[in-house]
């Protein structure tokens, strides 16, 4: 029992050391990969259309997916925009494919400012799923098994481990060439349910369940002559987390607020706000306005919660995504919703960015009078323009004129006391 002890120690510590030696050598204040990825309005469209292509096979059904070097680069940065600063180079070669990646690193850190790794993926035959064959951490050369064990043991021991299953659970084959990648999957409803309750995982959790019930107080004496406002509430969950919190969990019980506010204007199942003292039959559900807008209180709180449980930037994109597809086909390019994402991703940021901040929002947000007070009048700018005239209008969400409106949005939001 001692040496299988003795083993399982060492085992542990020299994957804690391999760990170490790619971190120390993968970091450098030099990216090897340039961070200046820009997204055209065609960028995204192209983007989602390829990140999107598996939702075309029913399930139960084998499909197919075809990408060019092009495709990868395009699907991955746009992924990489959505969910931190870096960027990757990826380069089909040799029956294999190969990684260049550069991850921006939290200004605090003295050590460096990036963390450059390459690697390549490829297999010996289609129906073999892809191998490591080659890591670098910077200018550490490691063998690809160990770097393939380090990788294997992180995710079998997190809940990147239900995501791995969940991406890799449904290949049948990858077929690697010089021109492009050929993935065939088979599409299941299991699959699909088991990528819900991923995404739901939290959803009931105990301390979450405390703003629930608050917000079903709230609910249950709403008089339904009137419009239920975000205002009504944001304004008591932060109150309650005001009288909850210290300035070390500030940041923990907002972000359990805002989780919970979401919750229920995004209208999630009636269940999630379902404790053992609150009756089914006694549930109620009113739509939640801003400037009488159910579709802005929606926007709002949603970008709030995308902020604070990730970062600015994802809400950020996936605001502009959002109107982006709608002109393509939706209700719709609106600047009006997006007030209210930029509204609702600033509440968020400041809301969990430090403790300072959080304290400050509780104060100010249980004191607030009405919505105004965190969201700006925007029932004036421009919407309901189509894919060709928005394209007209403001060319792309690159171009001045763009620009210049997001710009008045952002001076309009900061006008706020609450983001001063």
């Amino acid at each position: 029992m001692i040496i299988i002890l003795r083993l399982l120690k060492y085992s542990f510590a020299t994957l804690v050391l391999l760990c170490f030696l790619i971190v120390f050598f993968g970091v450098s204040n030099k990216p090897d990969v340039a961070i200046d990825w820009k997204l055209t309005t065609d960028d995204v469209i192209r983007a989602q259309k390829i990140l999107h292509e598996g939702a075309k096979i029913k399930p139960d059904e084998i499909g197919t997916i075809e990408l060019s070097q092009a495709d990868l680069n395009l699907a991955t940065n746009y992924l990489f925009n959505r969910y931190t600063n870096s960027a990757a180079v990826i380069e089909l070669k040799n029956k294999a494919v190969r990684f260049t990646v550069t991850m921006t690193l939290p200004q605090q850190l003295i050590f460096g400012k990036y963390v450059n790794i390459s690697f390549k993926l490829g297999n010996e035959k289609p129906s073999d799923r892809p191998k490591l064959t080659k890591f670098k951490a910077g200018a550490l050369l490691l063998p690809a098994k160990f770097a393939a064990l380090i990788i294997d043991t992180i995710i079998q021991h997190t809940r990147l481990n239900e995501y791995f299953i969940l991406a890799t659970r449904p290949l049948k084959s990858v077929d690697i060439n010089e021109h492009r990648v050929i993935i065939a999957y088979y599409s299941s409803k299991e699959t699909r349910l088991h990528a819900g309750n991923i995404i739901t995982h939290n959803i009931e959790s105990p301390e979450l369940n405390i703003y629930q019930i608050k917000i079903y107080e709230v609910v249950s004496n709403h008089n339904p002559a009137w419009r239920l406002s975000l205002a009504d509430l944001l304004k008591p969950t932060f109150q309650l987390a005001l009288e909850r919190s210290s300035i070390e969990t500030a940041i923990k019980e907002n972000k359990l607020a805002i989780m919970a506010v979401n919750n229920y204007v995004n209208h999630k199942e009636p269940k999630a706000f379902i404790t053992r003292s609150v009756s089914k039959q006694t549930y109620k559900y009113y739509p939640t306005f801003l400037y009488k807008r159910t579709d802005l209180a929606q926007h709002f709180i949603s970008s709030a919660a995308i902020t604070a449980s990730l970062n600015r930037e994802i809400a950020k994109v996936m605001g502009e995504e959002k109107e982006l597809s709608d002109a393509n086909g939706g209700s719709g390019f609106s600047f009006v919703d997006l007030t209210a994402d930029k509204a609702g991703s600033r509440f968020g940021e400041l809301a969990t960015s430090t403790p300072e901040n959080a304290r400050k929002a509780q104060k100010m947000m249980a004191e607030i009078k009405d919505y105004s007070d965190f969201m700006p009048e925007p029932r004036d700018l421009p919407e309901h323009m189509n894919d060709a005239e928005f394209k007209l209008r403001y060319e792309s969400i690159d171009s001045p004129v763009y620009r210049e409106i997001s710009k008045e949005i952002d001076t309009r939001i900061s006008n706020i006391p609450l983001y001063q």
